[in-house]
């Protein structure tokens, strides 16, 4: 079997959590993630963070099983500005491919495809205003809707990249992350 590929695309204004969050988790996981720039591959995080992609977006090659967009209000704006972006997004569907989004994402970048209409699906709380009428809001921390992947913030970033795992590396291999990494476990306070 050859091994899974996933594109993070990552605009100025990022949420660093949200990026980061789920390619470290899909990395542990043995999948292949590649970080790539919108428009450079230096992009600046939502906080100042200045991050160095794997590879400019323009400067791919080959196929993808999964795309991620990282949330950020700024973040989400500037990808859904893109037509490049845009195109990946209808292309990915068009061949059932998996497209995630977090926080501001599937609002303000996949909402407006239409690629989101008779799904479930949520987002940033607030945001999910920006629905259209067709999609059914949601306020799990993830939502998985076929092949459209949806959580709600920073807060859930872990959640969703663990889910990420388990969809495309198994149940056992996402679950031997989740321990690896103490997600879930109770804090000792003293």
């Amino acid at each position: 079997m050859t091994q899974r590929r996933v594109l993070i695309i990552l605009a100025d204004g990022f949420e660093e959590i949200e990026a980061m969050g789920p390619a470290d988790i899909l990395r542990r996981a043995g999948i292949d993630v590649m970080l790539a720039g919108l428009s450079a591959r230096e992009v600046t995080s939502a906080r100042g963070v200045k991050i160095l992609a794997d590879s400019e977006l323009d400067k791919l090659n080959g196929e993808f099983e999964v795309v991620v967009f990282p949330g950020g209000s700024l973040g989400a704006k500037n990808l859904s500005k893109s037509e490049k972006v845009k195109t990946i997004i209808k292309e990915m569907h068009g061949k059932k491919k998996i497209i995630a989004a977090i926080c501001a994402s599937p609002a303000v970048v996949l909402a407006p495809t239409g690629i989101l209409n008779g799904k479930k699906a949520t987002c940033y709380p607030g945001m999910e205003d920006m629905f259209s009428s067709e999609v059914t809001f949601s306020d799990e921390a993830v939502v998985v809707d076929k092949n459209v992947i949806t959580s709600r913030g920073p807060g859930t970033a872990c959640l969703f990249g663990i889910k990420l795992a388990e969809i495309l590396a198994g149940k056992d291999v996402a679950d031997s992350v989740k321990e690896a990494m103490l997600l879930g476990t109770k804090p000792s306070l003293g």
